[in-house]
């Protein structure tokens, strides 16, 4: 499926809010008096964290692939 640069620019924009809240999250749960209670759940937030990088690396490669093609934006 192709996407146009708005569509990753948005998508990106968005990772990048979803990224910000997670690694307050995880702050969150690792200044809790007791943080290994919440080991569960900082795993799923670091888990989140490494794939919604990812997919942010990703989005950013492809527009600067279409950034060449096209000569930039």
């Amino acid at each position: 499926m192709m996407y146009d640069v708005d569509e990753l620019l948005e998508a990106k924009r968005q990772i990048d809010s979803t990224l910000h809240k997670i690694r307050e999250v995880i702050k969150t749960f690792e200044a809790k008096e007791n943080p290994s209670r919440y080991k569960s759940q900082l795993t799923l937030a670091k888990r989140r964290l490494n794939a919604f990088g990812i997919a942010n690396q990703l989005i950013g490669e492809k527009l600067t692939d279409l950034e060449n093609d096209t000569g930039g934006h």
